[in-house]
């Protein structure tokens, strides 16, 4: 069901995405390291040998700028930068052994970016090889990497195939020609064919596309070109994200004229001709941004409520601990998240000196944990049901907000829980952000500078 344009009005406020609760803005600079090191050696205790863990690596180089992307990445042409970042990484997840008294069991591996593929394969397979020969491999596991259209290489592939690696996404945000002059993400459709093919022809089994809506000089019929051609290679997931305009922390978004960006009802409709294309075509609707088909894991997982949804968007399992490496990584134990320093300078002096690289983070109340489990829940699985103790909270801090969405029709709710109506999954984010305590009761603080993107 489309909105109409005095909803979209109302409800088009910056709003945060929810990939974390408390959300990055909340989490305090300067966080003892020590009592860091504690939280993850008790859910390394609690949750390795039951569930394994989760490793994300972030791999921040790119030959070009994307003048859309909002992500840490750092550009450069010159390749003898890769040895030394791949050293350091191997040096942090080295510190990490230390702390635990048995092997790490892995489940899930991301390499993420940046353009991971960036990369050469001899690096990647340096990098990989470390972290397996010191681990055991869940019987399980679910490896994927963010690969480049125009540098993964068969060999890349090769190498990652023979490691583990079945999961695939290719960037490839929009297939117009002006557009992507715009954004400076010049791709010809047959190097996304040519990858999506060798992937598959080497065993890769699932394959994501991202693709972005709300770009400059998008419209409904380059849009609708743009997911037709996609649809033809098939892709078995597709992360169809919002564009989000942050230009205070991401100076090449200024280049953009804002009256070259589509307004809210725009790109609403945008987003709407999109969906359509992907559900005429066998596609289901997981969630905020996410579509699949139905042999895909993450159509299994939400139909099962297995979703969850952390920094790497929607996953098929719930990760319990999310070990960040690489600069500006974040690492999730359950009871605390934090962050690795976002200058790479600083991230090598740290780690060169043996020390974590923590810049940043946040350890969860009782009260931070009930209600990052009600935002994941309405997220995932657009429903979710309230505790008992947190009743006086809720009766004091959230329900009223909930009144006003249930007037809108967004929302079903009462003292028990709530379900998101069909019109209601168009502001998933706006209906999370009632739950969200710490946005309530900063309001007046974060109004005096921006800090997160629009909801639309």
């Amino acid at each position: 069901m489309q909105p109409d344009n005095a909803l979209l009005s109302k409800y088009n406020v910056p709003v945060p995405r929810y990939t974390s609760y408390p959300t990055v803005p909340f989490w305090k600079e300067g966080i003892d390291v020590d009592t860091v090191k504690q939280h993850f050696i008790q859910a390394f205790e609690k949750y390795n040998s039951s569930d394994g863990i989760s490793i994300y690596i972030h791999l921040p180089f790119c030959e070009s700028l994307c003048t859309y992307c909002g992500c840490m990445k750092k550009i450069s042409s010159n390749h003898d930068i890769e040895l030394p970042y791949i050293q350091a990484v191997m040096k942090e997840w080295d510190m990490y052994l230390q702390l635990i008294p048995e092997k790490p069991i892995i489940k899930e591996l991301h390499l993420g970016g940046g353009t991971p593929t960036y990369f050469s394969p001899e690096h990647l397979a340096m990098l990989l090889d470390h972290i397996i020969n010191t681990s055991t491999i869940h019987h399980a596991h679910s490896f994927s990497i963010e690969g480049h259209p125009n540098n993964t290489t068969e060999k890349h592939l090769e190498v990652l195939h023979s490691r583990g690696f079945k999961r695939i996404s290719f960037g490839v945000q929009d297939n117009d020609a002006h557009v992507q002059e715009v954004i400076n993400r010049i791709q010809p459709f047959a190097n996304v064919q040519h990858a999506t093919e060798a992937a598959r022809k080497i065993g890769f089994t699932s394959v994501n596309f991202d693709l972005i809506y709300g770009l400059p000089y998008q419209t409904q019929e380059s849009i609708a070109e743009t997911v037709a051609k996609c649809l033809t290679l098939k892709p078995d997931r597709i992360a169809f994200y919002s564009y989000a305009h942050v230009p205070w922390t991401s100076k090449s978004q200024r280049l953009f004229d804002e009256t070259n960006l589509p307004s809210a009802e725009e790109k609403l409709q945008l987003y709407q001709t999109g969906k359509a294309i992907f559900l005429s075509n066998g596609y289901h609707d997981i969630g905020m941004d996410h579509f699949s088909l139905p042999t895909d894991d993450l159509f299994i997982a939400a139909t099962e409520k297995k979703l969850f949804r952390s920094f790497m968007g929607y996953s098929s399992e719930r990760a319990s601990l999310m070990i960040g490496l690489g600069v500006s990584s974040i690492s999730d134990v359950n009871s605390a998240f934090y962050q690795n320093e976002k200058k790479l300078s600083d991230y090598y002096a740290f780690i060169n000196n043996g020390q974590f690289s923590i810049q940043k983070g946040y350890f969860l109340s009782e009260e931070d944990r009930d209600f990052r489990k009600y935002i994941l829940d309405l997220s995932c699985n657009g429903q979710t049901i309230f505790e008992k103790r947190n009743l006086p909270i809720l009766r004091k801090h959230v329900f009223p907000a909930l009144e006003a969405l249930a007037s809108d029709n967004l929302i079903r709710w009462n003292e028990d829980g709530i379900s998101i109506t069909a019109i209601g999954k168009n502001f998933i984010r706006n209906i999370c952000s009632a739950f969200d305590l710490h946005l309530l009761h900063n309001k007046e603080t974060l109004s005096q500078k921006p800090v997160y993107s629009k909801a639309i």
